[in-house]
């Protein structure tokens, strides 16, 4: 079972995807089949632990030196299935999205300039010899992407209030051939009802993520830290999945008016955490 860290996690989302073992090349695959054979296994607050710890040495440390080799680990089907961490190459992909996320003098003060530079500069030499490297986790900071809700539905949601040290959970998981036909299913839906939209393009994007992946892999979105950030009582009430599909469906049938209503019922929910947002 993983371990429970008492961490205070910043207020991120995730999208996961779990591969069976035959996905991978050796040695890759031994490597993870004698890793799920572990005691212990990491939860997402001990990678993020890791992660952070990075930003206190000085000078501080943008990315890992060296590519992690933890992973999450779930079981499918009586299929093993695991969701490499993939630190460094994740912070290298974050750190090129902070400029449009911090004004310059908090970015300054967060990374050097001459440290984001040597950073990109790494990158830029091992994406040549790495050209087809993608990650198997997305993240989310404040929100969780509308686009994400389209690839699970509400009757794989899963809910935990939490006890003691152990905090709140929401996830939902789903087959990979699930989850590649509902964001099918969504881009007609959309296209023809719209002629453009962020809702389209991050559809279009996260789909050409998934192809990716071995078809028999598992997604999960997990809200992760911001189980935190969401009002007491909001989070057993959330069923943000089910009121994406419904707008969908609704469009589909050509019905405006309750698209727009689910569209409402989904502003109106994550109100409380964009406010939260810009109040930090």
């Amino acid at each position: 079972m993983p371990k429970v860290s008492s961490v205070i996690v910043p207020y991120a989302s995730y999208l996961r995807v779990y591969e069976p073992l035959a996905a991978f090349a050796e040695p890759e695959r031994t490597h993870w089949a004698r890793y799920a054979r572990r005691r212990e296994l990491p939860s997402y607050q001990d990678e993020l632990r890791r992660s952070l710890a990075d930003l206190l040495p000085t000078p501080r440390v943008a990315v890992p030196v060296h590519e992690s080799g933890d992973a999450f680990v779930l079981e499918a089907d009586g299929v093993l299935c695991v969701c490499p961490w993939r630190t460094r190459l994740r912070g290298w992909q974050a750190l090129g999205e902070l400029a449009d996320e911090l004004p310059g003098p908090v970015l300054d003060a967060v990374l050097p300039e001459v440290v984001r530079r040597q950073t990109a500069q790494d990158y830029e030499r091992w994406l040549e010899r790495n050209p087809d490297a993608r990650p198997w986790i997305r993240t989310a900071t404040w929100q969780v992407p509308l686009n994400w809700f389209v690839l699970v539905s509400d009757a794989e949601r899963r809910f935990d209030k939490g006890s003691g040290e152990i905090p709140p959970m929401l996830r939902y998981r789903t087959p990979m051939v699930q989850a590649r036909r509902r964001v099918a299913r969504a881009l007609r839906t959309l296209k023809d009802a719209v002629d453009e939209g962020p809702l389209i393009d991050g559809l279009v994007d996260v789909g050409r993520w998934l192809e990716e992946f071995h078809p028999r892999s598992v997604v999960e979105l997990d809200y992760g830290g911001l189980v935190h950030a969401l009002p007491a009582g909001a989070l057993e009430d959330d069923h943000s999945a089910a009121d994406v599909a419904e707008g969908i469906e609704a469009l589909r049938h050509g019905d405006g008016v309750a698209a727009g209503e689910a569209y409402g019922r989904l502003v109106e929910r994550w109100r409380a955490v964009r406010d939260l947002r810009s109040a930090n």
